[in-house]
């Protein structure tokens, strides 16, 4: 894949079960082949790094947009069993 569109995000999570539990939840997602992008995650300290690497601009904006709504997904469901909980 020639790679003409990449972005890097970071996203600083309050603590560190939450973003090894979001992390763990999109990773899966991240291994399975895409044809017109690539993505990396990993952590540093608090803050998950996700880096997008696409043929172009829509592929990398839509990409950008499907993890943005899954890790999102993740955090509120994390929120809502917390508040269950306590």
């Amino acid at each position: 894949m020639a790679t003409s569109a990449r972005a890097t995000v970071r996203l600083k999570f309050t603590y560190e079960k939450q973003l090894a539990t979001v992390l763990e939840a999109v990773a899966p997602e991240a291994k399975a082949p895409v044809r017109r992008a690539n993505v990396q995650l990993g952590k540093d300290g608090l803050f998950l790094v996700m880096t997008v690497e696409a043929e172009d601009t829509i592929a990398l904006r839509s990409t950008l947009n499907a993890y943005l709504r899954w890790i999102n997904s993740a955090v509120n469901v994390i929120n809502l069993v917390e508040q269950s909980v306590s």
